[in-house]
């Protein structure tokens, strides 16, 4: 891989180390040091979700038609000055519960800019023979920051006090920002092919692409699904571990943090695969696993049986979605035209990110009608239907609008 590719690979690195290393710690310190209820903490996560979703909306058209990589480094400053307010309001006693919901939104808009920007980055500055290996480093290094950064995360809030967390998220922002800027190089701006200055028809360009195009909106129906399912049932598993199973945090932790060693595996194994099957039947094949393994943790128990149960299922999803999210992230970018790309993943993380605070919400509301284990199984049951919402035709055999 190039040599600014490799710093492309640096910054997102160290940026996702931060984040996992913060991972949760909004919610850690309103209930740490605002003393938050159950209530409130759900509230600052779907707010986050759903207000910087909305926020978000327009800013697909305008990373379109800029230079991708300022774009980046800005998303990456403004990441950094909202979290470190944070620990800047804490030393001098202002902290209080709507700044942080404030944070929360600001970061999460900030993110779906970025993510908008650095696909478009990405796709103009590797090969498309290579750009399956650059996604699959991209996911080895999410599963790692996954197994390694909430553990050392919690350590560090336990030796260092309550806002350690987040201010080495809003320090790793700064040394992505630096990656990106060590990168160098030449990037022309896109010129707007039809009219020179912004109009409102342009916020919903990314989803009547979308809509449009044969192959990416069954698949932008699948993936919003799934991630909304799997997302809105994780604060149910954890009040059904820690408080009516009574499993210890630590046990918890080893129960979602040691499986993302199968994410590793998987996204390695997502190169190979697809050299031998073919990308199409991987995307099937990965796509379908991944949604028959949730619906066993509706069946966890107590005990070492209940822990190792746990382990085994969140193995088998990760893996599954390890092989499955380089292949769906190389084919999104091979499928979209180069003139879309910015729109099209703001318009697809606008999406997952609403569809995931809805669902939150919704399923929350279903566990306290029926119980923790019915809508855990009902978010499975419905989860083993998303299958049939994969591209059924192989794109390489069609033509792209």
């Amino acid at each position: 891989m190039s040599r600014q590719f490799r710093w492309l690979w640096a910054a997102y690195t160290v940026s996702t180390a931060g984040t996992w290393l913060g991972f949760g710690a909004l919610g850690v310190l309103a209930i740490l040091v605002l003393d938050a209820g159950p209530a409130q903490v759900s509230l600052l996560s779907a707010a986050g979700l759903a207000v910087g979703a909305l926020v978000a909306v327009p800013l697909g058209p305008w990373v379109e038609f800029r230079r991708k990589r300022p774009v980046m480094m800005t998303m990456d400053l403004l990441r950094c000055a909202a979290l470190l307010s944070i620990p800047i309001a804490y030393a001098l006693g202002w902290l209080t519960f709507a700044q942080l919901v404030v944070v929360s939104v600001g970061t999460a808009a900030a993110d779906i800019a970025f993510k908008a920007a650095s696909g478009a980055y990405l796709k103009g500055l590797v090969p498309r023979t290579e750009l399956l290996a650059a996604n699959a480093r991209f996911e080895a290094t999410t599963w790692t920051a996954t197994v390694v950064g909430p553990p050392l995360g919690n350590a560090a809030l336990s030796v260092f006090g309550p806002v350690t967390a987040v201010t080495a998220d809003a320090l790793s922002f700064i040394l992505s920002a630096a990656g990106l800027r060590a990168i160098g190089g030449d990037e022309r701006r896109p010129v707007r092919p039809d009219s020179p200055r912004w109009q409102a028809r342009d916020l919903l360009d990314g989803w009547r692409y979308l809509l449009r195009h044969p192959t990416l909106r069954p698949l932008f129906a699948n993936t919003v699904l799934v991630n909304g399912l799997i997302m809105a049932s994780a604060p149910l598993l954890a009040v059904l571990m820690l408080d009516r199973l009574g499993y210890p945090p630590w046990q918890y932790g080893l129960a979602f943090g040691a499986p993302c060693l199968g994410g590793l595996l998987g996204a390695r194994l997502a190169g190979p695969l697809v050299e031998r099957y073919g990308q199409h039947r991987v995307l099937r094949v990965a796509g379908t696993l991944r949604a028959c393994w949730p619906l066993g943790l509706a069946f966890i128990g107590a005990g070492t049986g209940g822990l190792v149960l746990v382990v085994a299922v969140q193995f088998g999803l990760v893996a599954c979605m390890g092989v499955f999210n380089p292949v769906f992230a190389t084919y999104r970018l091979e499928q979209t035209a180069s003139d879309r790309v910015a729109r099209t993943l703001a318009a697809w993380s606008v999406t997952s990110s609403a569809t995931i605070a809805a669902l939150t919400a919704v399923w929350g509301v279903l566990a306290t009608v029926t119980s923790l284990r019915t809508a855990i199984a009902a978010a499975g049951i419905v989860l083993l239907a998303t299958p049939l919402l994969l591209p059924s035709r192989d794109a390489s055999k069609l033509r792209t609008p």
